[in-house]
């Protein structure tokens, strides 16, 4: 027994070592070889489709998946949101209990909380995990071009009037940005799902390391 503990155990820290960590995404500072400070997703306030406020610390301590779009949008928004009504019901298991979905609208103006709880009954929405949000105008275009570096603004030269991008973000516990995602292709979701298998990993194998004092 000894010796197979001693055969087996180095195979089972080259398994860890293969792990493949998902990227950072956004400006990083490098402060010393091996301490990266990477890029952190701003704090935010919004209004959720049931007209409570919705802040950063609403979904703290979760993994997000996030998106711009708004409901007048005839063009790529339905299936954006019919790709992420997939996601949702594809994750609806107790494993990812810690995922929380947030569309945030680029038309305000018109998308009031009503409005945004009428089109998340039209895409049959899990409304305790998936948040459809509203708010100041301002507030949410700064977040979507500076907090998920995102297209997400009033455009005259756009169709319909509003100019936002088709990307679904990953972003991680600690509010790093790990991936980008095209909302409008099945196989594209569909690797934003695998991703988010492994970043749910990755968060346990940072909590066991932690636990047992290691960097």
């Amino acid at each position: 027994m000894l010796l197979l503990f001693i055969f087996f155990s180095p195979l089972v820290g080259m398994v860890e070592h293969k792990f493949q960590y998902l990227p950072y995404f956004g400006p990083k500072e490098v402060n010393a070889p091996g301490d990266t400070t990477y890029f952190i997703v701003p704090p935010f306030a919004f209004e959720d489709q049931f007209g409570r406020p919705f802040t950063d610390r609403s979904v703290e301590g979760k993994v997000l998946v996030v998106d711009f779009f708004f409901t007048r949008c005839g063009t790529i928004c339905p299936r954006m949101t019919a790709q992420m009504q997939q996601l949702q019901l594809k994750l609806d298991e107790p494993a990812f209990a810690d995922v929380v979905f947030l569309s945030h609208t680029v038309d305000p103006e018109n998308d009031s909380a009503e409005v945004l709880n009428a089109y998340a009954k039209r895409f049959e929405a899990d409304t305790a995990r998936w948040k459809f949000l509203t708010g100041a105008k301002e507030d949410l275009y700064l977040l979507g071009s500076e907090g998920y570096f995102l297209a997400a603004r009033e455009d005259v030269m756009a169709p319909e009037g509003f100019l936002h991008s088709e990307m679904f973000v990953l972003v991680d516990k600690e509010r790093h940005i790990r991936g980008y995602y095209d909302g409008t292709s099945t196989e594209q979701v569909g690797k934003l799902a695998t991703d988010l298998k492994m970043l749910l990993k990755e968060e346990k194998i940072k909590k066991r390391d932690a636990a047992l004092g290691r960097d």
